[in-house]
């Protein structure tokens, strides 16, 4: 799974044999969450959370709306078009 964007000690990955939707996993503080991208539109929505606090996944969804452009691009390039 590679990791493909680090920003403010907060770790955005996508893994390379994953599945519908769109969506990343997010690593920080020892837990994670995972957030499903709507790429074509829509708003992100929060799928997952394992030991995170609300600030936490709060600064999570802020980091992933900030590069959602990016980081759909990158999906797209890791798994086709969708």
């Amino acid at each position: 799974m590679p990791t493909v964007l680090r920003v403010d000690g907060y770790e955005i990955m996508i893994y390379l044999h994953d599945h519908l939707p769109a969506h990343v996993h997010v690593f920080v503080a020892g837990g994670e969450v995972v957030i499903n991208l709507n790429c074509r539109g829509g708003e992100l929505e929060i799928r997952e959370v394992y030991k995170l606090k609300a600030r936490e996944v709060r600064k999570a969804l802020e980091v992933v709306t900030e590069h959602r452009e990016l980081l759909c691009s990158m999906w797209r390039q890791i798994h086709g078009d969708f």
